[in-house]
């Protein structure tokens, strides 16, 4: 009859070893045979003893251990120009976790970073808490093994929702998020938004409606490349980023700093906007034909050249090559111009809500040339004239006009 031993006799059996417990006397402290011990080391850390009496040498105390005594290719591991963690190194990992060790040391013994280690022990311990060393090399080796099957394959279950979901504009990281929330026990019903994306736009990557990739907000035909911003090649390279940007702008006592963005319409048509972050007092840029960096620049300059130099210290953008003659706007207004990090619109908040605003005026996806330099005028006029919460219902124009006097008054004395 097979005799049966609980966890806990594993795990003071695994501890007295690491503590330097000949494996006999180890496995008859908690009733084992030698060959169950022996399987019990094998399936728990993996590392090859030299003998049956073998004490691995682990101080108690972290700072004790000499790393020397852990070579990597004379236990059965690898040279160090691997570089996923070996068997024999997930062994050592669980041995020092267990003699209290820190991942520091761990990794100093190991050559490896503390980092390594840590996120092998939180990755790949098991429900109890405790790091198996066998355990966690078959979870590594499971997630590394490649073709992956395909979620989307023969699952039309899952397929079904995400057509369901998406039909009612949803989107696939809405859809990746929700399922994990309905379905957090089934695997089969969860599935990551690049999965989806995939199975939208790469052909034998699913089983999705083909017609479903219409149904997402941009509507493109195939995928962008999420590519990242190459510093060499960017016209911003030499610019000041908004982390140079003066404390005085965050808390908008001080007026004059500014924040600009385009309104795009249809067929490559603009308009620039302005925004003065203390006011909210708006100016909208008449760019005639395109919105190329020279056509920006010049509107800028004419629809802000006549403010007080004290109402234009400085600009922050976005990094739309519209703004890249801002070396040109710089010195023509003697002013600074700022521009935000890459893909982070809510640096420029203040531009973002009057954006939003503009578009009861200029709706999406209409031709913005259809409205002239007066149409602009009259526009920004209606929106200065507007009661602003944030200004205390108070409108953007009265509170340009009391800086304005103020100005002047001081200007006089």
């Amino acid at each position: 009859m097979v005799k049966l031993f609980p966890q806990a006799a594993r795990d003071e059996f695994v501890d007295l070893v690491c503590a330097g417990v000949g494996l006999r006397e180890a496995g008859a402290s908690v009733g084992a045979s030698v060959n169950t011990a022996t399987v019990w080391w094998r399936e728990s850390v993996g590392m090859p003893l030299r003998h049956a009496r073998s004490r691995l040498k682990i101080a108690p105390d972290a700072s004790e251990h000499v790393p020397d005594e852990w070579p990597a290719v004379e236990q059965g591991g690898v040279p160090r120009r691997y570089r996923s963690l070996t068997k024999f190194e997930r062994g050592m990992i669980q041995i020092g976790h267990r003699n209290g060790m820190t991942y520091a040391d761990i990794g100093k013994a190991l050559g490896r970073n503390k980092s390594v280690v840590w996120r092998e022990v939180h990755r790949n311990k098991g429900p109890d808490g405790l790091y198996y060393a066998s355990a966690a090399h078959d979870k590594a080796e499971d997630r590394t093994r490649r073709p992956k099957p395909l979620k989307l394959v023969d699952n039309e279950a899952l397929c079904g929702l995400i057509a369901v979901w998406m039909d009612d504009g949803w989107s696939p990281k809405l859809i990746s998020r929700m399922l994990a929330r309905y379905c957090p026990e089934d695997q089969t019903m969860q599935v990551s938004h690049e999965t989806i994306y995939q199975a939208l736009y790469v052909q034998t990557r699913g089983e999705l409606r083909a017609d479903l990739a219409e149904k997402l907000s941009l509507r493109r035909k195939k995928r962008v490349p999420q590519t990242r911003d190459r510093k060499e090649n960017s016209p911003y390279k030499d610019a000041f980023k908004i982390s140079d940007r003066p404390a005085e702008v965050a808390d908008r006592a001080v007026p004059g700093h500014w924040e600009g963005d385009l309104i795009i319409g249809c067929d490559g048509t603009a308009i620039g906007t302005l925004v003065e972050r203390s006011t909210r007092f708006v100016i909208l840029l008449h760019l005639d034909g395109d919105h190329t960096a020279e056509t920006v620049a010049a509107a800028m300059i004419r629809e802000m050249g006549d403010l007080p130099g004290h109402l234009r210290r400085s600009i922050t953008w976005d990094r739309g090559t519209e703004l890249a003659d801002y070396a040109r706007i710089q010195v023509a207004l003697d002013t600074k111009l700022f521009f935000c990090d890459p893909r982070s619109p809510w640096q420029r908040g203040s531009n973002e809500n009057t954006n939003r605003l503009l578009r009861f005026w200029f709706e999406k996806g209409s031709n913005l040339s259809a409205h002239s330099a007066d149409d602009l005028r009259r526009v920004a006029a209606t929106l200065n004239r507007r009661p602003r919460p944030t200004l205390d219902l108070d409108t953007p124009a009265t509170r340009l006009n009391q800086l304005l006097k103020a100005a002047e008054t001081t200007r006089v004395a």
